[in-house]
């Protein structure tokens, strides 16, 4: 699983904003995200088992959410441009009311220009370890407050801080954090085959 499989499109020019977002919606069947070099990754669907996992977890943060009325939550099609010009799409992603409400309804109809607060990355079995630890210190780097990469193979979840802290739970605990997500916990064995 660690091995790297990924298909990159290296550019020799990158493309602009309006550009990529136009090439993400010609190509509609197809997922991608930009790095901060312009580089073009090709995203590939997660497995069933997986994707079942994803929607539980989103689904327990979207209550949460619509009950402590805070923030908007996002899936994994959402895509935002990080202030390193990359644009990612994290598998669940939080973005506190007011940060939201300060965008644009432009800004927001196409990649819209912010960090998330809070974002979640699921690892399937398509993703190497390393890439998505990486991708975690990529979203703290531009502005994450909170990052959790479950990694429900190794039964881990690496918790990544603002303050560049990196600190790896089991999965079997109750993950929560009361500064950034007030009231909000989860307990991931729930979602587990």
């Amino acid at each position: 699983m660690d091995a790297e499989m990924q298909v990159t499109l290296r550019m020799v020019s990158p493309m602009s904003d309006e550009e990529f977002f136009e090439f993400c919606q010609i190509n509609d069947t197809l997922e991608f995200e930009r790095d901060s070099h312009g580089n073009i990754i090709v995203m590939s669907p997660t497995g069933s088992i997986g994707g079942g996992f994803n929607a539980d977890v989103i689904t327990a943060l979207n209550v949460w959410n619509k009950q402590a009325g805070l923030g908007k939550v996002f899936e994994s099609s959402s895509g935002f441009k990080l202030p390193d010009g990359s644009v990612r799409s994290p598998d669940v992603s939080w973005i506190r009311r007011e940060r939201w409400n300060a965008l644009s309804k432009e800004e927001k109809q196409k990649f819209a220009p912010i960090c998330p607060d809070f974002v979640i990355e699921i690892r399937s079995i398509s993703d190497g370890l390393q890439y998505l630890v990486d991708k975690m210190k990529e979203y703290i780097a531009n502005g994450a407050q909170l990052g959790w990469l479950i990694d429900s193979f190794d039964e881990k979840v690496h918790v990544f801080r603002i303050d560049g802290t990196v600190e790896i739970k089991q999965i079997n605990e109750i993950l929560s954090d009361e500064e950034i997500l007030p009231g909000f916990s989860i307990d991931l064995t729930e979602f587990l085959e």
